[in-house]
Order: C-alpha cells, then structure tokens, then sequence
C-alpha cells in the first residue's frame, strides 16, 4: 500500500502554525510527514520561512506517531555537512527514532545567503557526495578528520547518537544524482512521477530501499478559489528545476514567472474539492514506483480544511492505490 505523507511548507506559515498542522495531521492519520528546510519563500506572497530544525524540534515533541522528515536539506553551503549530522542525530533522539534526514544540492533562493556563491550544477553534486559521505561516518560513531576537495573536519565525533541509526533519503534529478543516491542513501526523494529516475536509482544499489515523491495540491470547495490561490502562491513550480535551483530570490521568480496563467498552473496541481482529480494525480507517482507520496496543500491559512477533507474523503479514497 503505498503511504500518504502531509508536508510542513515552511515557506507558507509560521513555526507555531507549523506544528499545531502537523499534529492535526498525525491526528487525521496521515502516515508520515515531511518539512522544507528554506530561508526565502519562493514567492513573496507565500511570506515565511522559519528555521526548519526548530520547527522539527517542536514537532517531535508535540507528536507522538507521525514519522518526521526534511525535504529537503543542503549540507553543503549553508550548513556544513559536521553540523548537519549533529542536527539530524539529536532530532533522532527527540523524536525517538521518527526522524529521517533527506538532502539535495540545493537552491541558490536558501544557499547564496552566507555569500560563498553558487557552484555549477556538478560541482554542487561533488559537495553533495562528499557531504553525504563525511554525514555517514559521524553516524557510524567515528572520530571524524576530514580534508576533501570541499570540506575540512576537524577531530569531529557525535557524542549524542540514537541507537536507531537516521536513514539518509538523497534528492535525484539525473542520473548522476541517482546513482549517487542509490550508492549511499537509503531512500530516495523526487519531486516528479519519472519511472526512470527509480529505474537509475535500483540499478546503483536502490533496489528494494523506499521512494519518496511529493506533490502539491489546493483543496478548497471553490475550485476558482482554489486555482487562484495556487496561481499566487506555487506558480514557481512550474518553471522546473534548472531553473527553480538557480534564481537568487523571490523577486527572481516573480519576474520569471510572470506570464504563468492560472489555467497553466492548474494543469500541474489539482485544485477544487474532486477527489477523483487529486487521487490521478497521486496514481501517477503510485504507477511510477513510488512508495510514500507526501502532499503539499497549497496556503498557509488553508490548511485545516484540508487536513479535514482528508481525514474524512481523500485519504479513504487514496488507501485503494
């Protein structure tokens, strides 16, 4: 049975608004549930972008069930890999083993802040891999001495480690990605319903691990309402991710996606209250392979509604998949 996760948008509500969400959706039975680790919002409009890791911290306590997850985090630029696994292996302990820690490249709109710049896209893979690697061995226990291409550690160890040891889920967009994910992760995260990415993934060593996809979606009983409100605030989404990994900040994607229409957006994103239209559009990523499918109610305000909804029509109708 494939799983359905609920996806705390940092990037559309405030810390508390966050958490007080995602116990909702524990309570509505959602099977897992995953957070965006941001420091800009992709649209000015969406209008918040809290620390991640605090919110995370909050969730572990205020839940008691729902398995917790970033997608994704970059521990490479912003955070330095040491730092990462010292985060992800205290939120483990929190949430008494809930907690799996997703990573990627990266967006230019969260990494540019700290002013290193932004690499190419295969130098951005290099950071990644070595990122990965230097994470698993502070999981293993080691004492960590480090001096790569990238990053330096220096006598690192964790002293605080779960004894359920934080799978690592690695963000694909290529075979480069998939590959590399499928050599040291132990999930894999994607935000598109493309059997060949999985297929690339198994034949690196993925086969058999979960696959996590994500999709956005706007409920609301005004299908209009609906449209519009995914109009302003997740048009970006339509721009792909070579484009969406490399603009700087939110007036970026304003003017590039400025001749988006309504109608352009509501053919990715199922809008309105048709149960019928948001289950097609989670049996795409189903068909393709994936195992665990999170959602992304588009709108910060409009997330009760939806987590209701849910709990008493989508997610029965989802269970069939």
């Amino acid at each position: 049975m494939v799983e359905i996760g609920y996806t705390m948008m940092t990037e559309q509500a405030g810390p508390r608004a966050l958490v007080e969400d995602v116990v909702a959706a524990e309570e509505a039975g959602f099977d897992f549930s995953v957070t965006s680790d941001h420091y800009f919002p992709w649209l000015a409009s969406q209008g918040h972008a809290p620390y991640a890791w605090s919110v995370l911290g909050a969730a572990a306590q205020a839940t008691s069930r729902i398995p917790l997850m970033t997608y994704v985090t970059c521990p490479t630029t912003r955070y330095h890999p040491a730092v990462v696994a010292q985060k992800a292996a205290t939120l483990q302990l929190l949430a008494e083993g809930r907690f799996r820690l997703g990573l990627g490249s990266g967006e230019n709109l969260n990494e540019h802040v700290v002013g290193a710049g932004w690499p190419a896209a295969h130098v951005r893979l290099e950071m990644l891999e070595e990122a990965v690697e230097i994470i698993r061995a502070l999981f293993d226990g080691d004492c960590v001495n480090h001096h790569g291409t990238h990053f330096d550690v220096e006598n690192a160890r964790l002293w605080d480690l779960p004894e359920q040891r934080v799978p690592i889920g690695i963000a694909v967009s290529g075979p480069k990605s998939c590959a590399l994910a499928g050599r040291l992760g132990d999930l894999v995260i994607a935000t598109e319903p493309d059997a060949g990415l999985l297929s690339a993934f198994d034949s690196h060593g993925g086969a058999g691990k979960p696959r996590v996809g994500q999709i956005p979606v706007c409920y609301d009983p005004d299908r209009d309402a609906a449209i519009a409100r995914a109009h302003d605030q997740f048009r970006w989404s339509v721009g792909g991710w070579k484009v969406n990994s490399e603009l700087p900040g939110p007036a970026g994607f304003e003017q590039a996606t400025q001749h988006v229409r309504p109608e352009d957006v509501a053919e990715s994103v199922p809008c309105g209250d048709d149960v019928d239209a948001f289950v097609d559009a989670v049996r795409a990523y189903s068909d393709a392979g994936f195992t665990q499918i999170a959602l992304v109610q588009v709108g910060g305000g409009h997330q009760r509604p939806f987590i209701e909804w849910a709990r008493t029509t989508l997610l029965p109708a989802l269970r069939e998949l």
